[in-house]
């Protein structure tokens, strides 16, 4: 680009369509690093962050738990049939229809978050999964309303799926681009932290009022509680995430394209072009995200969605049962995932992530044996081999996943990358899973699954780069302290590395 170095010298244009190129020139032109680069994050603003996105990433999963641990009692409501199997199939294929609309939530809701900013758009996908869900309790079931009933749980179900296609993209890069450097995986395991509460909320939820009211009860009205319960949860997140600043990242990209603007402002960025733009430049990594994506959510939704209806119908444990279990081993699950963030900060993001790979391929055969085995104690233990190999994965990836992608199109290609994989692999996991039984007779088909999945993520991991206490791409760094920053001017070289 000889002769087109000098961004005053470009067309402006190009400035705006390459926002992060020109600030690369920048940086070439002026080389070494000042204090004024370097982000100092407030702590204080940090854990507000975290909390809104946490708490938003928890309602996700606590809506989607919800209604996996009902799935029985939806099937009889929704579907009735006189066929277990085919009231199941039903509502389980009424499940994963949220996730055929997620990659289009992910292509409107990411590249809207590039271009206004994190906080607007989180906002609007928490109050959009709130209605969903609150809507959901107050449909009338099949014997009130025949037909209608199943056509209106799905139309909510798909608006449940649309709000969640930019729900984790925008929460992951919300969190990630406020952390420091040296701890974005503690304080993105937080992320999952609140998807182990959502889970927990949901079983425990479903479980005591099963246990109060029996299946007669729920069946008749106890159902609709916890789908009604979103309501007030989803304004306290909204409260939350308005009362935000805009991510220290977003807002020095928001500045630069405003100059670059100013020389360009006959030019129009629209949607579609910034899809283009994930497709056409960011392909490769596109499909990296979307293998480490397809491999944890197989994995995740295995054992967190699926698994209590595995021990009950296909082992004939009572639902009470396996959800206690689920329960307590998720609980203890939720006392470690922060120390898996500390030791990804620590170690690097790929080596747990490969524990966690490597965990499911080699412990889900002896793990679903065990279970098959019956009895408390070799359940929880094969539950528990599971869930240690999740922890791996889901302390890490929240820290890992954003870190793929340049600042200017994160929320974008992280939304894109993580929905279609989720709308593929993650949401069809129970349908899929329960056809495979019922097509092969065998129940251990859950641990050849995931044994498949594990294997496309060992080779993901091995192919990624570490990204471990290093600047995101396209940001200056970022860190905890004022003297750190001090330190690192102090320290760099000619050529700093963002």
């Amino acid at each position: 680009m000889a002769g087109q170095e000098h961004e005053e010298q470009a067309d402006p244009a190009a400035v705006k369509r390459h926002p992060a190129l020109f600030r690369t020139i920048r940086q070439r032109k002026n080389p070494k690093l000042r204090r004024s680069d370097i982000t100092v994050t407030d702590e204080a603003a940090v854990r507000r962050a975290v909390k809104a996105a946490s708490l938003g990433n928890a309602m996700e999963w606590f809506d989607f738990g919800i209604y996996s641990y009902l799935a029985v009692t939806i099937g009889h409501v929704f579907f009735p049939s006189g066929n277990s199997t085919v009231e199941l199939l039903s509502s389980f294929a009424t499940f994963a229809v949220a996730f055929l609309v997620r990659p289009l939530g992910g292509m409107f809701f990411g590249p809207m978050g590039d271009r206004l900013g994190r906080k607007k758009v989180l906002a609007l996908t928490m109050i959009m999964m709130a209605i969903g869900t609150f809507a959901i309790g107050l449909i009338p079931s099949f014997a009130s309303i025949g037909f209608w009933a199943p056509v209106l749980l799905i139309f909510f179900r798909l608006v449940q799926g649309f709000s969640t296609g930019g729900e984790y993209g925008g929460a992951s890069t919300f969190i990630a681009e406020y952390a420091p450097d040296k701890r974005r995986g503690f304080f993105g395991s937080f992320l999952e932290f609140g998807t182990l509460a959502g889970y927990i909320g949901a079983a425990g939820l479903v479980t005591a009022l099963t246990a109060a009211l029996g299946p007669d009860g729920m069946e008749a009205w106890g159902w609709r509680v916890p789908f009604l319960i979103a309501g007030p949860l989803g304004l306290v997140g909204l409260y939350l995430r308005l009362r935000l600043d805009e991510t220290p990242a977003f807002q020095k990209l928001e500045s630069d394209s405003a100059h670059a603007s100013e020389a360009a402002d006959s030019v129009e960025i629209t949607t579609k072009d910034d899809l283009a733009k994930i497709f056409r430049q960011y392909w490769p990594t596109l499909i990296l995200c979307i293998a480490l994506v397809g491999a944890y959510n197989v994995t995740d939704y295995m054992l967190l969605s699926y698994m209590p209806t595995y021990l009950s119908d296909e082992l004939g444990y009572s639902e009470t049962h396996g959800l206690l279990i689920l329960l307590a081993v998720m609980a203890f699950l939720m006392l470690i995932i922060n120390q898996v963030g500390k030791l990804n900060d620590r170690f690097g993001r790929k080596p747990l992530l490969m524990a966690g790979m490597l965990g499911f391929f080699f412990l889900s055969l002896p793990s679903f044996l065990l279970i098959r085995q019956g009895g408390i104690l070799a359940i929880t233990a094969g539950v528990l081999m599971l869930g240690l190999s999740l922890v791996c994965l889901l302390g890490t990836m929240s820290a890992a996943l954003p870190a793929l992608f340049p600042t200017e199109v994160r929320y974008g290609s992280l939304s894109v990358g993580y929905n279609l994989s989720a709308s593929l692999f993650g949401g069809t996991t129970p349908l899929v899973i329960t056809g495979l039984i019922s097509l092969t007779g065998n129940n251990l088909m859950p641990a050849y699954y995931s044994m498949a999945a594990a294997l496309v993520g060992v080779i993901a991991v091995a192919c990624m780069k570490e990204t471990a206490q290093r600047p995101l791409a396209g940001s200056p760094p970022s860190v905890a302290t004022e003297a750190e920053a001090v330190r690192l001017v102090e320290s760099q070289s000619p050529e700093p590395k963002f």
